[in-house]
């Protein structure tokens, strides 16, 4: 069986760096790289979609970032316990007739001891925003570290 560490039980340091390392994979915008965090029957509740299973994952990732250009995700770590974590996340991102957005949101998680996520629940709202008003301008894909997180910017 596949491990991916940190594994729980989850340390305040151990749960950063899960949040971090789901912030980076997500910022690559590889659904093939992305779905290997998740349990084979995965179970995820995003917005109005219940996507089960790797496959369907895989799926639902080819879509929405067919359709949230630019995307760039910011992840900071809410609480944890045991083999849970919960996080808070803005992202932004554009349509393709250049319409800004930022998506604020909360994901809860749950793991096994491999370390891999077999439940995923999100709750995302979309606040449109004018060009200017982005806070999110690293080049595509990973954060660096010396850009500053949800709570120094104030979001």
């Amino acid at each position: 069986m596949d491990t991916k560490p940190p594994l729980p039980p989850f340390t305040a340091e151990s749960a950063a760096t899960k949040v971090r390392l789901a912030e980076d994979a997500r910022n690559s915008r590889d659904p093939d790289r992305v779905v290997q965090v998740y349990t084979e029957d995965t179970q995820w509740r995003n917005r109005a979609e219940f996507p089960t299973g790797r496959e369907q994952v895989r799926g639902f990732l080819q879509r929405k970032w067919a359709r949230e250009l630019d995307y760039r995700l910011v992840k900071e770590l809410w609480a944890f316990t045991g083999e849970r974590i919960a996080v808070r996340f803005a992202y932004e991102w554009h349509d393709d007739s250049g319409h800004w957005f930022r998506s604020y949101g909360n994901e809860n998680w749950e793991f096994t001891p491999a370390g891999l996520m077999h439940r995923r629940f999100a709750s995302i709202n979309d606040l449109p925003i004018a060009e200017g008003e982005r806070k999110f301008h690293w080049p595509l894909g990973r954060r660096p570290d010396a850009h500053p997180g949800l709570s120094e910017l104030g979001l």
